[in-house]
């Protein structure tokens, strides 16, 4: 057997086991050390293969980490209404959220003029990470104003849903009044919660989000792993 039938061979080997969910969205393949053992080649002829699944888009290479096998980007909805667990359901994954800090402090000068506030307000401040089927999806930070939604660190901790605590807290409906969205690379911190290498593509979305008086009630950021998401404009948003 030629060299080129057994790297063939082998990438047509890892591919159908992929097919099969040995290895599942997201998780990483073995080493080349591993997988030239259980082969009985060198790395040089596992190197082949895998850059051939990576050409074929079936795996994906992170420098420092390995190679994992490509998850099918989970559809996020940007409309009127953003909702984090109601969008990932849609997708069909299994929506969770990780509280890293939950704080209140004086709001700086970006927050100050997207929450309309007076300079020294006080504001909340929420931070987490957010996961789709246990990967995590996005880093996110959220802000509130601490004179109109008092308690609400307390009832975000007991509740671990912003929707759920807003509501509680007399808000039972609000909307996305802008947003921006840029392309960033991962930053040490951003790639270490993403599970990324650092510098790897992240969208970053900046939003204002409204009462339905027109009220600024929450100033975000989220950093959405880019090679996770896809993020999506309704029609009608678009004219």
């Amino acid at each position: 057997m030629t060299r080129l039938a057994i790297w063939k061979s082998i990438a047509d080997t890892l591919s159908g086991e992929i097919s099969a969910n040995r290895y599942g969205p997201g998780d990483k393949l073995p080493t080349e050390a591993e997988l030239a053992a259980r082969f009985g080649v060198n790395r040089h002829t596992v190197r082949h293969a895998i850059a051939a699944l990576v050409a074929a888009g079936t795996v994906h290479s992170r420098r420092g980490a390995g190679v994992f096998v490509t998850a099918t980007p989970t559809e996020y909805a940007l409309g009127r209404r953003v909702r984090f667990h109601q969008n990932v359901m849609a997708s069909g994954r299994t929506p969770s959220r990780q509280i890293l800090r939950l704080e209140t402090c004086a709001a700086d000068a970006r927050e100050t003029a997207a929450l309309a506030l007076q300079p020294g307000a006080l504001v909340h401040v929420i931070e987490g990470l957010s996961f789709a089927d246990a990967a995590p999806l996005a880093v996110f930070r959220s802000v509130f104003p601490a004179a109109r939604f008092a308690g609400l660190l307390d009832v975000m901790g007991r509740l671990q849903s912003i929707t759920a605590a807003l509501a509680e807290l007399g808000l039972a409906d609000y909307t996305r009044a802008s947003t921006a969205i840029t392309a960033v690379s991962a930053d040490p911190l951003l790639a270490l919660h993403l599970r990324l290498t650092t510098g790897a593509s992240v969208l970053r979305s900046v939003a204002v989000n409204v009462d339905l008086a027109g009220v600024p009630v929450e100033f975000g950021t989220t950093w959405f792993a880019g090679e996770r998401v896809t993020l999506t404009v309704p029609g009608e948003q678009l004219a």
